[in-house]
């Protein structure tokens, strides 16, 4: 088998639809030679439907990653289909209406610590979970979007990505002896489920269409798959701690 990924295993969280970041990752890495395990959590038949439609069905294990029960199942059920992991993909995330489109002021801190919960301490989570799974020069990658700067109506969602980046770095710190990478990739705007949820996030899709130096397609996911698979692959050695843009270049403009 040839491929970037030859040989690798890779666990991908949060496919959900066919247009989701995470669809793209799996099919990706199966083109270039990844064994893929898909997680789902909620609609899994719906999980599994979609699973059908990359080049090789894979897999679908049922995680809610809140759920300690099923973080500490995770190992024996990746290993009824592969014997170990080399590259992890956390593609999680999560924040009641509240927290979203406008509200910052008025969000309550039991909607806010949900938010933070899924989409920024699930990333340790899910680290920890697989850490017996993964051998030195495994990698794990997660999705972010920038968070160096507040976005209109992104709102504690925007707070849920600054924490995730600073805990891919805590990871880089503490994982490092063990020779497992961990790196985010920051994609622009798309139109997945997860961004359909938030309100007003058309402002988004306007500004990066009219204003990214590469221009910026909104329903193209694979720019920003290939650079988790990349991340993932054997190429990107020594990096760690790391946030790759994969945003037509928007991120690199003034106001």
């Amino acid at each position: 088998m040839s491929g970037l990924l030859a040989g690798k295993r890779l666990l991908v969280t949060g496919v959900i639809t066919d247009a989701s970041i995470a669809f793209s990752v799996a099919k990706v890495a199966q083109e270039n030679g990844a064994t893929v395990v898909l997680t789902g959590f909620g609609r899994l038949s719906l999980v599994e439907r979609i699973a059908k439609r990359l080049p090789q069905e894979a897999p679908v294990i049922e995680l809610d990653v809140t759920d300690p029960a099923h973080l500490d199942a995770l190992p024996g059920k990746v290993r009824e289909h592969v014997d170990g992991l080399d590259g992890v993909v956390h593609s999680i995330a999560f924040g009641p209406q509240s927290v979203l489109g406008g509200e910052f002021l008025n969000a309550g801190w039991e909607d806010v610590a949900k938010a933070l919960q899924v989409s920024t301490y699930s990333y340790k989570s899910l680290a920890t979970a697989c850490l017996p799974l993964l051998t030195p020069g495994s990698g794990i990658v997660g999705l972010t979007f920038d968070a160096t700067k507040a976005w209109p109506v992104y709102d504690w969602m925007g707070v849920a990505k600054a924490g995730l980046e600073s805990a891919s770095r805590y990871l880089a710190l503490h994982l490092g002896k063990q020779g497992i990478r961990s790196n985010l990739v920051s994609a622009g705007p798309l139109r997945t489920m997860a961004a359909r949820s938030i309100p007003g996030f058309e402002q988004f899709e306007e500004a990066w269409s009219e204003r990214a130096p590469l221009g910026w397609n909104l329903t193209d996911a694979e720019p920003a798959a290939r650079a988790v698979c990349a991340l993932l692959s054997d190429w990107f050695p020594a990096t760690t701690g790391e946030v790759v843009h994969v945003d037509g270049g928007y991120h690199a403009l003034g106001a």
